[in-house]
């Protein structure tokens, strides 16, 4: 692989504690053993279960891998990943959950993707392929595969997973696409991926096996898919 490319990790993190250090341990494995250049930026909302300590101690493990930003509550997923986006200090930036839901060992696969034809931004797919969900109940996963659907039948962006969080995108295209952004919650995955297709932007998708997080709770709620759906019809006017 290009050892002249930095890939930056972003971890949104809240009640986090006990994923944070085997997440990490997975991604400093995952580089390491390719010969990837890497750092880990995790954005902490100042969880109740002192994540923040755990990721200080991770810093002193992973000594210039681990950046800690801390804010000073619990402000969104998507104004973590804008947060932590001016810290990363890599060419590319890997957006992804730090529950487990996202496994490293699909890195190096999403990389070599958009290694082949210098895609934009490579999201992984749990609708394409072989790619799969395990550990939600009916509900959960109607309610995801629902949220595709609408979105795809308003929006038509010809891709298979727009709420999906494990994209890998060249850190310029994620800045100019950020943005635009307007949205905060859970609808933001599917606005950044809608508006990167409106402004051209090349889009590979890698399959991937999406498992329900191991510690700690799901932060998706009522609101949160009340959001969802005023974002896509919000975004089916802009776009």
């Amino acid at each position: 692989m290009d050892s002249k490319n930095k890939y930056s990790v972003i971890l949104p993190t809240y009640n986090e504690r006990r994923n944070l250090p085997i997440i990490v341990w997975l991604l400093n494995e995952s580089f390491t053993k390719n010969k990837l250049d890497f750092e880990i930026v995790i954005v902490d909302d100042a969880s109740p279960d002192n994540t923040a300590e755990v990721a200080e101690q991770l810093q002193k493990v992973y000594p210039g891998r681990v950046i800690l930003k801390q804010r000073t509550g619990k402000l969104g997923l998507g104004t973590a990943y804008v947060h932590g986006l001016q810290f990363a200090s890599g060419n590319f930036v890997i957006i992804m959950d730090a529950d487990f839901s996202h496994h490293p060992k699909f890195i190096p696969e999403m990389i070599r993707t958009q290694a082949t034809k210098d895609y934009d931004i490579v999201t992984g797919t749990r609708y394409a392929g072989n790619g799969g969900v395990y550990g939600w109940d009916l509900k959960r996963k109607l309610v995801s595969k629902g949220a595709n659907i609408f979105a795809d039948t308003f929006l038509r962006p010809g891709v298979s997973d727009l709420t999906g969080s494990f994209r890998l995108y060249k850190k310029n295209v994620l800045q100019e696409v950020v943005a635009k952004v307007q949205s905060k919650g859970y609808v933001f995955q599917m606005e950044l991926m809608v508006l990167a297709k409106s402004m051209g932007y090349t889009v590979a998708e890698v399959p991937i096996s999406f498992v329900d997080r191991v510690y700690g709770d799901s932060k998706l709620g009522g609101d949160e898919i009340t959001q969802y759906a005023t974002g896509v019809l919000n975004l089916w006017m802009r776009v």
